[in-house]
């Protein structure tokens, strides 16, 4: 089985080259599912009506959040969809859900969304004893998890790694919107990556306006972000399956420009 990640869709722009790249990569690498980080996919912060239902009609199996969950008002008329995920460290209380399982080809696939706590500006439960909790209620219900740690230190992503090893099928981070180099296979089978990368803007500021985005760091001062225009990127990951034992057999990092 091929699972497919994709790095944050920013922008409508970003949604676009998915909706443009999306057959040839399903064909090309037999993809089975699909799971999509989301978060800033309607004008670069949050997700709208619009575009959530955009990705259904792209048949993504599953859709995780961030930091920029709330953005956007609309969410609360969709968060208790089935491909909906936010993160699962988040208060109790709130709304959605932090995993769901689904059904492909016989296999029962989780989905874990989980923010980090560094640099983060959310006040989130603590992702590695929620996790934990999780893991432990569902991994006798399912043949394969996958976690979306949205997170923005490297090595808050990097102890995850080692704290999730041979619990969970593959991790693999979201946020920076910069595509890391260090795709593996880890000694107890985990799939992993640093993060996916973006799907959106090339010439930007991850995602952003270059004007503006270097005005605020020249200046200090509030400039107010735009989403940038122009030629979009795809960055994503295909993790590889093993059907018999669910697990990974490859990475394969994906960079289309």
């Amino acid at each position: 089985m091929n699972i497919l990640a994709v790095g944050d869709l920013v922008g409508e722009n970003g949604l676009e080259k998915l909706e443009q790249v999306l057959p040839q990569i399903k064909d090309e690498y037999k993809i089975d599912f699909v799971i999509v980080n989301s978060e800033n996919v309607a004008s670069g912060m949050g997700i709208t009506f619009k575009t959530f239902n955009k990705l259904l009609k792209l048949d993504v199996d599953s859709i995780t959040m961030g930091n920029h969950t709330w953005a956007k008002k609309d969410i609360f008329e969709f968060i208790n969809h089935p491909k909906m995920i936010r993160p699962a460290n988040y208060s109790k209380g709130v709304q959605g859900k932090g995993y769901f399982i689904y059904e492909c080809k016989g296999k029962k696939i989780a989905v874990i969304d989980l923010i980090g706590r560094t640099n983060m500006g959310v006040l989130s439960e603590n992702p590695f004893t929620v996790v934990d909790e999780i893991i432990k209620r569902i991994s006798d219900k399912v043949d394969m998890i996958f976690v979306d740690f949205h997170a923005e230190a490297t090595a808050e992503k990097i102890a995850m790694k080692h704290c999730l090893d041979g619990k969970v099928t593959a991790l693999f981070g979201t946020h920076t919107h910069v595509q890391t180099a260090d795709e593996e296979i880890t000694q107890k089978g985990m799939g992993y990556i640093t993060d996916l990368g973006m799907t959106g803007p090339k010439n930007s500021v991850i995602g952003m306006e270059v004007e503006a985005s270097v005005k605020r760091f020249q200046t200090s001062l509030p400039e107010r972000y735009k989403l940038a225009e122009g030629d979009c990127i795809f960055n994503g990951v295909v993790f590889e399956i093993n059907d018999e034992d669910c697990r990974t057999k490859k990475v394969t990092r994906l960079f289309i420009r």
